[in-house]
């Protein structure tokens, strides 16, 4: 959650921010940081470059996570975590990232420790996952790869 917040002070963005809006505001920044802006001076070039990435990661952090891009894919989500079994978990620091056996993999944000070691001992963390998880947390999908059945 820190790091959403530091993107969204970043951008100047609130949490009910459009889609649209995020974009301007992604646009507007790119245009005023853009490397090629500073083709003759090397020392803001690069600094150009370092915010320019900043930005980039904060945008697609933001769009993804954001409520309109979660509503557009809730059919998707919702088959993925209530037909797919797990196929990998990994955790650091309140991020849990769960592989799905269909091939898709998402990231759920602010998952506390506690929460993460009854999953992991859970009798079935699928069923845990769906009752305790994926309808509970913040989430974003890091990987779209479906694999054909």
């Amino acid at each position: 959650m820190k790091k959403i917040i530091e993107y969204r002070k970043l951008m100047g963005a609130d949490k009910d921010i459009t889609l649209n809006d995020l974009k301007t505001l992604y646009r507007n920044f790119m245009k005023e940081y853009h490397p090629d802006k500073f083709q003759d001076d090397d020392e803001n070039k690069v600094l150009a470059e370092e915010k320019s990435k900043q930005i980039i990661e904060a945008y697609h952090t933001l769009v993804s996570i954001s409520k309109e891009t979660a509503e557009s894919n809730l059919e998707n989500y919702t088959k993925t975590f209530s037909t797919s079994g797990i196929a990998d978990i990994q955790y650091k620091t309140k991020r849990l990232r769960i592989d799905f056996s269909d091939g898709s993999a998402y990231e759920y944000i602010g998952v506390p420790e506690n929460t993460y070691a009854k999953f992991i001992n859970a009798d079935s963390q699928a069923r845990f996952a769906r009752r305790h998880i994926c309808t509970s947390f913040l989430y974003r999908q890091v990987s779209k790869t479906a694999v054909s059945v």
